[in-house]
């Protein structure tokens, strides 16, 4: 079977991954959760956030013994990892100066992920400015790149392709008050050959629409799922719509 990285790079298909903070889940909505994914399967699961208290092995697992959906890492720092799922968003955030979360827990994770198994995909994130402050900005301690500069993020995606990277991640933040801007997706689009990956504020079929016609590979959906679950069928029917 492909890797899932190999999938990605399947430019004919728009893909649809869901994000999992297990912090905002108990039993009973991710009991709920499993069985609408099951309904409707997005493409990928992802399992992380910026704090995290209770263990990302918990979440893995339910998700892992529940559903057939590879289930990756979505990593807010080195302490979120885990032999149990099947891969990893290895994230570099390109749009900021923290050695930190550019090279710094990369280092201490490496050992690990080298005996680990899982599939790594080296990702360049790059946060971007969307009306309010995020907890990516707060823990992270970098500013996003400005909303209405899309040349600035069109140079640094560049870059990423430059330095190897082999996916880019533009992230406007949990529950962000508005999506990467349009105009700057269709303009890394045109500059970078990688897969495109866009996540926060999606909380419509309408904007995903608009995200995937700009130039998105994949989106990445999470908030409004939490609270209304059943809303991955018209996700999933939406790419379906755009991939025939």
């Amino acid at each position: 079977m492909n890797s899932f990285y190999e999938q990605l790079r399947d430019k004919s298909r728009k893909r649809f991954a869901l994000l999992v903070d297990p912090d905002n889940y108990d039993d009973k909505s991710l009991n709920e959760l499993i069985r609408c994914i099951n309904q409707d399967p997005p493409d990928l699961l992802l399992v992380g956030g910026s704090l995290l208290f209770n263990p990302i092995d918990i979440t893995i697992t339910a998700l892992k013994l529940g559903t057939h959906i590879p289930v990756f890492i979505f990593p807010g720092n080195v302490m979120q990892l885990s032999d149990r799922a099947d891969g990893i968003l290895l994230l570099s955030l390109i749009s900021g100066r923290n050695p930190e979360f550019l090279i710094g827990n990369h280092v201490l994770a490496a050992p690990h992920l080298n005996r680990s198994g899982l599939e790594i995909i080296p990702t360049g994130y790059l946060l971007i400015e969307n009306g309010k402050s995020t907890s990516v900005e707060y823990m992270s301690t970098t500013r996003p790149l400005p909303f209405g500069k899309p040349e600035i993020a069109v140079a640094t995606a560049m870059a990423g392709e430059m330095l190897g990277l082999k996916t880019i991640y533009l992230e406007a933040g949990s529950g962000a008050v508005k999506t990467v801007g349009l105009d700057m997706i269709r303009a890394i689009r045109k500059k970078i050959s990688l897969p495109l990956i866009v996540g926060g504020g999606i909380t419509s079929i309408e904007k995903a629409r608009e995200v995937y016609q700009a130039g998105a590979d994949m989106i990445v959906v999470s908030t409004v799922l939490e609270k209304q679950p059943e809303l991955i069928r018209d996700f999933c029917a939406l790419r379906e719509q755009l991939n025939r």
